[in-house]
C-alpha cells in the first residue's frame, strides 16, 4: 500500500547506522562505554521512528484491505513480523538503557559512597551496605 505523499521502501534485514554490532555491545555484567551508550540512544530513536512508521503501515493496509475486502493474511503476518521484531528491539535497548541510567541503588551510609543494585559492602570503606538483623526479632 502507498499512502500519498509517501515513498514506499523495501523492508532492511540489516540495521541500520548507529547499530549496535556483536562487538559493540558490552559483555554480560560489563558496563557500557560512553560510546555504546550513546550508539544505543541513537539506535533507540532510530527504531522508534521505524516502529510508529511500521505501525502506521500496517494499519492502513489493514484499512485498504477492509475497504476492498479482501483481507490477505499473509501479507499481514509479514508487516506484522517486521513489527515485531523491531519492537522487541527497542525493548531490549530500552531496558539496557534503563539500567546503565538507574545502576546507582544508594549511598553508603558510612562514607557516602554510591552502590550499585545487589552490593553487600561499600567499594569505598568496606563497611556492609545492608544492616544486619539479629534472628530472635525476625522470629517473634
Amino acid at each position: 500500500m502507498r499512502l500519498p505523499g509517501r515513498t514506499p521502501r523495501k523492508p532492511s534485514s540489516t540495521p541500520g547506522p548507529g547499530a549496535p554490532s556483536a562487538t559493540g555491545t558490552p559483555a554480560p555484567g560489563a558496563a557500557p562505554t560512553e560510546s555504546q551508550i550513546v550508539d544505543l540512544e541513537r539506535r533507540r530513536d532510530q527504531l522508534k521512528a521505524r516502529v510508529a512508521e511500521l505501525q502506521w503501515d500496517l494499519g492502513g493496509l489493514v484499512y485498504e484491505m477492509a475497504t476492498r475486502d479482501r483481507i490477505r493474511v499473509e501479507v499481514l503476518v509479514k508487516r506484522a513480523a517486521l513489527l515485531q521484531d523491531a519492537d522487541s528491539e527497542l525493548g531490549e535497548i530500552e531496558r539496557i538503557l534503563r539500567l546503565e541510567h538507574t545502576a546507582t541503588a544508594g549511598i553508603c551510609a558510612s562514607c557516602g559512597a554510591p552502590h550499585s543494585t545487589g552490593a553487600s559492602f561499600c567499594w569505598q570503606c568496606g563497611q556492609p551496605i545492608l544492616a544486619q538483623v539479629a534472628s530472635e526479632s525476625i522470629f517473634s
